[in-house]
């Protein structure tokens, strides 16, 4: 039965490529049920790439099935539901909706700056501490994981606890010939838990371990694992305002779009009022 279901498909297929319709404005008619058309073009658009033969077949046999069954049911539906004027009303509001969207996002883009200094993010993210919260612990540091036949073991303890530009580049010149992993990140914050992912801590609070140790060497069975945490923020401090800034742009953007729409609508409503378009009764 399924290869005979597949034959039909393929026959389907081939004899769709080989017509042409004009009155089908240039697409090729695939299946037909009750005037509405499934094209070819259709299912092509949706076929997935790199599928074989017979998955491609499995796939058009599943989506015809799927668009003729939406096709009966949407019509068993329309023949069963009597008052049709609260539906028609909700699609109406959601084509204006729709349509006044893609408006304020056409004028958004054409008009209105992203643009925003530098200096009024930090003066909108001093004004507003209390809404940027670390919500998961963060930290800047050093990480560095070498083998534990690894040459220099007692200069890399000396170079990972000091964050002068001189220990830092010593670290990078090891890095490059004798370390498993390698991460620089005094210049920036980072989630806790990716820097956990990378060394074997066994305790039962790691966080609150690395923000009472900031200097920490480990081993397992194969490697040396040095870490060295310079700055820390726990759940619930300020956020620092280079991880903040992102979210403080985007708030700013979009407090700049809303007072731009509504001048956008009032400049409108104050127009029609000056050409007495307006009705009241």
């Amino acid at each position: 039965m399924r290869t005979t279901c597949f034959g039909l498909l393929f026959i389907l297929l081939c004899v769709a490529c080989s017509q042409q319709h004009n009155d089908h404005k240039g697409q090729t008619p695939l299946v037909e049920l009750d005037g509405n058309f499934l094209y070819r073009e259709d299912l092509q658009a949706v076929l997935p790439v790199d599928l074989s033969k017979d998955d491609s077949l499995l796939f058009a046999e599943h989506y015809i099935r799927n668009w003729v069954e939406d096709i009966l049911l949407y019509d068993k539906a329309q023949s069963n539901i009597p008052n049709n004027t609260e539906i028609e009303k909700l699609v109406e509001n959601y084509r204006k909706a729709l349509i006044m969207h893609t408006y304020q996002q056409a004028l958004i883009h054409q008009r209105l700056s992203e643009e925003i200094s530098e200096e009024e993010l930090k003066d909108y993210y001093e004004k507003n501490q209390t809404l940027f919260k670390v919500e998961r612990p963060l930290m800047k540091g050093l990480f560095i994981k070498v083998p534990l036949t690894a040459p220099q073991l007692a200069n890399v303890r000396r170079w990972y606890k000091t964050e002068t530009q001189e220990a830092v580049e010593h670290l990078e010149k090891y890095s490059l010939q004798n370390a498993v992993k390698y991460e620089y990140f005094y210049d920036k914050w980072v989630p806790v838990s990716e820097i956990l992912d990378l060394i074997p801590l066994k305790t039962p609070d790691a966080e609150d371990y690395l923000n009472k140790n900031r200097r920490i060497e480990l081993k397992d069975t194969a490697y040396y694992y040095f870490l060295n945490v310079s700055d820390y923020r726990s759940m619930g401090e300020q956020e620092p305002y280079e991880f903040a800034r992102t979210q403080v742009k985007d708030i700013l953007l979009n407090m700049k779009q809303v007072d731009f729409m509504k001048q956008v609508k009032d400049d409108l409503y104050q127009r029609a009022v000056k050409r007495d378009k307006i009705k009241y009764y």
